[in-house]
């Protein structure tokens, strides 16, 4: 509709009637900006919730562990665990990426050894696992986890303080991987091998369902022990003053006699 036929509807009305279609038109201009005002911040609120998401990486922790060498006094299992809290901490994804920094925290012969694996086939470390089952295949040592069950079933606390007997405890278990402990005999094994006393007195009437609550429950007591025998070395009872008392009678004849000498 052009203009001049909206001003020939204009003038055929009366004043009132022009300024009713005039407000009226005005309302619906208003309410057509205001959808698309809206329309608009809707969409810009999308925008500053899901685009900076997808674009946001995931907070890091340069997590550093020793590099493995390969040697009789290297702990693999140790390894392994700080080997596997680093590649969470940095998220490496994918078994190319986990494999590489694997190999790259290798050293001594452990690096010799992985580098003429990958020169023979550059596909032998297909993925992390893998990796870790042919190191432990190369370079546990002969019968480890027979060696670490012998010496658990024969450890004993002797002058290790509680923290460390519990830790020797705890990395004997953790060596035997293919045939592992049962809980009910660690418990067993490791309140044996408690300093006789009244903790162990009292761990042998209490019943363990764990390794862990076992050792918690010897550490409060242990803990609790010390504690009453440091408050009984500290105390000391108040001497009694000496009081004078009458001085004793002495009989007429015992200082008669006294007087004839």
């Amino acid at each position: 509709m052009g203009e001049p036929a909206i001003s020939g509807m204009l003038e055929s009305l009366s004043r009132d009637q022009q300024h009713a279609t005039i407000n009226d038109f005005l309302q619906e201009e208003i309410a057509v900006e205001r959808q698309k005002i809206a329309l608009l911040q809707q969409h810009g609120s999308h925008q500053s919730m899901g685009g900076p998401t997808h674009m946001r990486r995931p907070k890091t922790l340069n997590i550093n562990i020793s590099r493995y060498k390969g040697t009789d006094e290297d702990s693999f299992l140790r390894w392994f665990v700080k080997l596997d809290d680093a590649i969470r901490a940095r998220h490496i994804e994918g078994d190319e990426m986990q494999v590489t920094f694997s190999l790259s925290n290798l050293t001594g012969r452990a690096k010799t050894w992985a580098l003429g694996l990958k020169l023979h086939d550059p596909n032998v470390f297909e993925s992390l696992e893998i990796l870790k089952s042919r190191l432990k295949e190369t370079f546990a040592p002969p019968r480890a986890e027979f060696i670490a069950c012998s010496a658990l079933l024969r450890l004993k606390q002797g002058k290790r303080d509680m923290h460390a007997y519990a830790q020797h405890l705890r990395y004997l278990a953790s060596s035997a991987t293919e045939n592992p402990v049962d809980e009910h005999t660690l418990i067993n094994v490791f309140i044996y091998g408690l300093v006789d006393g009244s903790v162990k007195t009292y761990m042998y009437r209490e019943d363990f369902h764990t390794l862990e609550k076992a050792i918690a429950c010897e550490e409060q007591e242990d803990f609790s022990l010390r504690k009453s025998q440091a408050n009984s070395s500290n105390y000391r009872p108040t001497r009694r003053q000496e009081t004078r008392g009458p001085e004793p009678c002495v009989s007429f004849t015992s200082r008669a006699r006294t007087l004839a000498l």
